[in-house]
């Protein structure tokens, strides 16, 4: 059911390149939005990428030493040696519901455990504010440990999970 999202994949396949993007910025306020090569960049230098069907719900996670640019990550990269950073997961409105997001943080968790990681991190929209997200990531057992307010005016609450 949840599929890898290889950098290959994403070159190759034009409807799953155009089902990420669509996916993506129809959230873009949750998520900040990605051309085809931004979200190539992601996919390629993600330490899992992974979805459910073409693109009913996708996940992509980065881990300490990734070359990535996102203020949330490097936040995250100053404070811990060892986590995966949640960069992005979204279900699409007609799959909610159905668990998806459930079974690919399943996936991740097993993965990073597998890698070594000690906890896996996230931010959640405090301002604007997103209340799916907090209650998903809380009754997961995820924690506050930080915010802070980003260049484009966003707040935001900064979680961890302890594996």
């Amino acid at each position: 059911m949840i599929t890898p999202i290889s950098p290959a994949d994403y070159r190759t396949d034009a409807r799953l390149r155009a089902a990420m993007l669509v996916l993506n910025n129809a959230h873009a306020v949750e998520l900040s939005w990605a051309d085809e090569a931004r979200m190539e960049l992601l996919v390629a230098r993600a330490f899992l990428a992974a979805r459910v069907g073409m693109v009913d719900a996708m996940l992509l996670a980065f881990a300490p030493g990734a070359a990535y640019d996102s203020a949330n990550f490097l936040w995250f990269a100053k404070r811990y040696e060892s986590f995966v950073y949640i960069d992005r997961v979204v279900t699409a409105p007609p799959a909610r519901g159905r668990g998806l997001a459930r079974k690919l943080y399943a996936h991740l968790f097993e993965a990073a455990r597998a890698a070594g990681h000690e906890r896996i991190v996230c931010e959640v929209n405090s301002d604007p504010p997103n209340p799916p997200s907090e209650v998903f990531h809380r009754a997961l057992g995820f924690a506050p440990v930080g915010e802070a307010m980003l260049e484009n005016g966003k707040t935001v609450t900064y979680l961890a999970l302890e594996l």
